[in-house]
């Protein structure tokens, strides 16, 4: 079988298949997006992966006894869905408006940042977490090290650590222009505090 243009030895993914299993239920499933049995059993055989009725069921409740909320709904079939994660999707919504709507967060970063929230909900749900936040007289920032340097403080914080840094404006001419005659500023940083949507 080849899956992604490697040629795989049939059963070579069975030890995976209870991860393969959560990875699909957590991914294509919420509640209004379930899957039967059948599908499962389906997907996975498009990795590789050959598996009986009976071991999915034994697999479904491993996976409720590890902490994955997997719900049934009886139609004319059984369906199974993850009916609780670590986010609803209202506060997904929330935290992705965040995002875009921080100035001191760059595009490029907030990007990055909405497709990682996006993973903690369904493909379903991540479509309608895809969404543009309008915010008068906000310009984003682009400096792309504003993470690091934020890290870097809070970690002398906790760490109880000096820090040093140089300090410059840009002049008229739009060139840097730095303070203490470009000599290196030497702080004991005690907290960050937030104001105006600025650390």
């Amino acid at each position: 079988m080849r899956i992604g243009g490697v040629l795989m030895a049939k059963g070579a993914n069975q030890k995976l298949k209870i991860l393969y299993l959560m990875k699909m239920i957590l991914e294509k499933t919420d509640e209004e997006n379930t899957m039967t049995i059948n599908d499962m059993i389906a997907e996975l055989e498009c990795y590789g992966i050959t598996a009986e009725r009976k071991s999915i069921y034994d697999d479904i409740e491993a996976l409720r006894q590890y902490g994955i909320d997997i719900a049934t709904r009886k139609t004319k079939t059984t369906d199974y869905f993850v009916a609780n994660r670590l986010f609803e999707l209202p506060e997904l919504k929330l935290l992705v408006d965040i995002v875009q709507s921080s100035k001191f967060i760059t595009h490029k970063k907030s990007n990055d940042l909405i497709k990682k929230i996006e993973s903690l909900a369904s493909t379903h749900q991540a479509k309608k977490l895809q969404r543009q936040v309008y915010v008068a007289n906000r310009v984003k920032t682009m400096n792309e090290l504003i993470y690091c340097n934020v890290d870097t403080v809070h970690t002398a914080i906790s760490e109880n650590i000096q820090i040093s840094f140089k300090y410059f404006e840009y002049n008229l001419e739009k060139k840097k222009q730095y303070r203490n005659s470009g000599q290196d500023y030497i702080v004991s940083p005690y907290a960050l505090s937030w104001m105006d949507e600025n650390y």
